[in-house]
């Protein structure tokens, strides 16, 4: 397990939706804000992406935007263009208006769509991402992201048997990449924060043995130890970076982590879970639960059974 992945985990909820729709000028859609996560990639021509609080930013063939937090935006031929709101189904994900009629001077296709996210919770380093990110295409760089930008392209373009389980790993995995490429390319020229966390070698290893093994006996001087340097500096460093002390993280983790079991469809007695999360007592492991959600882990495992049983 990684950090990364880990926090994209615990707010995923339901089935990531993608759609293509294909755009001749003059065009405008807008998209309202919403619960989850949006992606728009240009897989043909250009377009203008324009939210609050920035000037319209140009958008050319292969790029990619990312809106973390569910802001509205609007994407059109030009700046000037009229916008059209683009409808919303219940479950949050995007339908594209229909494709318009007429003669194109210039055609632009989209791939966009949603993630469906539970932020109740949300990791930190989901919540210190900006409203939109951009990340234009390089040719020679970023070329994972930019094959599977392509791989689900065709997916959209063409259905072949087995697409309906392509298409959402694909869209796994471009929200990892478009993640993991903004934390690489923010990382060097950031000082503090969770780029800076990740890039930095004694707490990005602290983090992912925090992760890999939250039922470990982990201590500050163990993961000191870990790290090469003393007690007190890793505490600081640790707390500059991430925001929270060592072990105030851990305890958080394993609580999310007990959460997530508790939300899924593993019925482990709860002594199990526990375990799992570093806990022998049982006992203890209730009352740190209870202090990060405010109910028992019974309660909140009956709670999570009853919104997922059918009506």
């Amino acid at each position: 397990m990684d950090v990364v992945s880990d926090a994209i985990a615990t707010i995923r909820t339901g089935r990531p939706h993608a759609a293509r729709t294909r755009r001749t000028a003059p065009w405008g859609l807008r998209f309202p804000a919403a619960r989850g996560t949006g992606f728009h990639v240009v897989l043909q021509g250009r377009c203008w992406l324009m939210f609050a609080g920035r000037d319209p930013v140009p958008l050319g063939a292969g790029d990619v935007v990312l809106v973390p937090h569910g802001q509205e935006i609007a994407l059109a031929d030009s700046p000037d263009s009229e916008l059209v709101d683009v409808a919303r189904e219940m479950d949050d994900s995007w339908m594209p208006a229909p494709d318009p009629v007429g003669a194109a001077d210039e055609l632009t296709v989209l791939m966009c769509g949603s993630y469906q996210l539970d932020r109740a919770g949300a990791h930190p380093l989901l919540a210190e991402l900006p409203a939109v990110i951009h990340l234009p295409r390089r040719v020679g760089r970023r070329e994972a992201l930019n094959a599977v930008v392509d791989l689900l392209g065709d997916e959209l373009d063409q259905r072949r048997p087995g697409t309906d389980a392509a298409i959402p790993a694909l869209l796994d995995a471009m929200l990892l990449y478009i993640l993991r490429t903004w934390y690489q390319d923010h990382a060097p020229r950031s000082s503090g924060g969770w780029a800076a966390a990740l890039a930095d070698p004694a707490v990005g290893s602290a983090l992912q043995h925090m992760h890999a093994e939250p039922a470990t006996a982990w201590t500050v001087e163990r993961l000191s130890r870990r790290a090469g340097m003393s007690r007190a500096a890793f505490s600081r460093r640790f707390t500059e970076l991430v925001g929270r002390p060592p072990m105030t993280y851990l305890t958080w983790w394993r609580m999310t982590t007990a959460g997530r079991i508790l939300r899924g469809d593993d019925d482990a007695p709860l002594q199990t879970v526990a375990e799992r999360v570093g806990y022998r007592s049982e006992f203890a492991f209730n009352r740190a639960f209870k202090r990060e959600f405010g109910v028992s882990p019974g309660a909140y495992r009956r709670q999570d059974t009853g919104s997922r049983a059918p009506a």
